[in-house]
């Protein structure tokens, strides 16, 4: 940018990847305190599990110092919906074009079948193009198992996902796409 006087000034943006799946989780984290509150569902985010290894005191209060990853977590969220298990994580992407499969390490995506095959309903919300979706886990397990790609398209996501709405009081409307990838049948419940 150039001032007068001919001075010439930069500027540079830092970005911070590290947190940039924030933003969703307190989206779904809020959505998740309102469906809890209004008696719709019971879902929770899952702590994830550390092994502490030194606590300090201060103002009586323990401060873990030092402590480790006791074991690899699984999916971000589970709980209960209309009588069902419903296991989900929370995925955002800044590539436009596709979705990393490197986002999905192996122990989630094994941990995603054993939901399945227990009769759980799973899935990812994607976060990418400034849009949130809701991918059914079966249909993520069937493009990793038929394609070599090491990344799933964006046009996959669009035909296979269901765009999600966010309502400031309510949140986002996943349930709704719940109770179609689940089969629930709203009738009954």
């Amino acid at each position: 940018m150039n001032y007068p006087n001919q001075i010439k000034k930069e500027f540079h943006k830092n970005i911070n990847y590290a947190n940039r799946g924030m933003d969703l989780e307190n989206i779904i984290n809020d959505t998740n305190e309102y469906l809890r509150e209004q008696d719709i569902a019971l879902i929770y985010k899952k702590p994830t599990p550390i092994g502490v290894v030194k606590v300090n005191y201060e103002n009586n209060k323990q401060v873990i110092n030092k402590a480790y990853f006791a074991t690899q977590s699984t999916l971000d969220y589970n709980g209960l919906y209309k009588g069902r298990y419903v296991e989900f994580d929370a995925k955002s992407t800044e590539s436009k074009t596709s979705f990393p499969l490197s986002n999905i390490h192996p122990h989630q995506l094994k941990h995603m079948r054993s939901v399945i095959r227990h009769g759980g309903i799973v899935f990812l919300i994607i976060q990418m193009n400034s849009l949130i979706y809701l991918v059914n886990g079966v249909d993520v397990i069937e493009f990793i198992d038929n394609n070599t790609r090491k990344s799933i398209p964006y046009s996959f996501i669009e035909k296979y996902g269901y765009q999600l709405e966010y309502n400031y009081n309510k949140g986002l409307n996943y349930l709704k796409y719940v109770d179609i990838i689940g089969g629930i049948d709203n009738e009954k419940n």
